[in-house]
């Protein structure tokens, strides 16, 4: 599904099992989203699907050799993904959890003021700190962030050290509570998206005033130095069932990849628990871009897509509703 993935699902640890547990399932529906796609119609004019010739799914049994970002992108021989250019591997091992330690310093963390992140990655079941990664989109982890209003949104990159851990230097502008997830692929593993929690200092609000009241919001935004429209297909999502996000651009003249895909994708529900990391399915340099999810949970969700044109990343916001099967 173009690499779309749910987090699956301390220092800061702040996620109990159940949440983990939760965004695991939401993994395993994205999963599910990657190969209906092999079901889907052919493109439309004007789009060139990113399955090539060696790479298609066989109508008579399953190819060995499958990505694992992308798993609807398969081939009888090794070679790479061509989505995403990752190396194709013979069969994925089960699904497991890396968890993610958190650390601060400060340990207590001041909005407006510089805080290096560390994260230590552990391997499940023995707890030992995992140091070897897969590069994903030319880094080794990307890390977001989103306020718990849903209003700040961040896409940043920690640096691996040589003892294992990733560290970055970042600033909390606005006091609050802060969603994090990591995204990352550790060597012998499967893609992972982990949650974690931050709360700046000062802040103590009750929990119940933390949910954003979202409202459904599909109007074109302006980025840096272009505007992008939403639409959907079906007209309302679902929960559970295959949504394809069409994310349309004024204008693809100078438009380029930023890294390494032509646009990303990050939806977070207003729980802030369920949060899926995307890139397209169906891409080609021009002004349409196909992004396809399951959305585990009816909701309301804040979308933000990405895209580079002529150096400049532009970020842009919608709402998008969700609807539940009736009851």
């Amino acid at each position: 599904m173009g690499g779309d993935r749910a987090a699956r699902s301390g220092g800061l640890r702040c996620d109990p099992s159940p949440v983990a547990s939760r965004a695991l399932w939401a993994r395993v529906c994205v999963w599910a989203a990657a190969t209906a796609l092999l079901n889907l119609p052919v493109p439309s004019a004007g789009q060139t699907s990113t399955l090539g010739p060696a790479q298609e799914a066989s109508p008579f049994g399953p190819l060995p050799f499958v990505c694992p970002m992308d798993p609807d992108i398969r081939s009888e021989t090794p070679t790479v993904c061509s989505r995403c250019g990752m190396k194709l591997v013979l069969g994925l091992p089960p699904p497991q959890e890396y968890p993610i330690l958190l650390r601060t310093e400060p340990r207590a963390v001041s909005p407006g003021e510089r805080v290096r992140l560390e994260f230590e990655v552990l391997r499940p079941g023995t707890g030992e700190r995992q140091t070897d990664f897969e590069m994903v989109h030319e880094k080794l982890m990307h890390l977001f962030w989103v306020s718990h209003d849903l209003e700040v949104f961040r896409h940043e990159h920690p640096e691996l050290g040589e003892d294992g851990l990733f560290r970055i230097d970042a600033m909390f502008e606005r006091p609050g509570t802060y969603r994090l997830m990591g995204d990352f692929y550790p060597v012998g593993g499967t893609p992972q998206m982990f949650p974690m929690t931050l709360t700046t200092r000062g802040f103590e609000q009750p929990v119940e005033n933390l949910r954003p009241d979202l409202q459904s919001d599909r109007t074109p935004k302006r980025g840096r130095n272009v505007t992008v429209s939403i639409r959907t297909e079906p007209a309302e999502p679902m929960a559970g069932f295959l949504t394809l996000l069409f994310f349309e651009l004024n204008t693809a003249r100078g438009l380029q990849k930023f890294l390494g895909a032509w646009a990303h994708m990050l939806a977070v529900k207003d729980d802030l628990v369920t949060m899926i990391h995307g890139h397209p399915s169906i891409a080609d340099g021009g002004k349409l871009i196909q992004m396809n999810v399951i959305f585990p949970e009816p909701g309301m969700y804040r979308v933000w897509a990405q895209v580079q044109r002529r150096k400049k990343v532009s970020t842009v916001p919608f709402t998008i509703e969700v609807k539940g099967l009736p009851q």
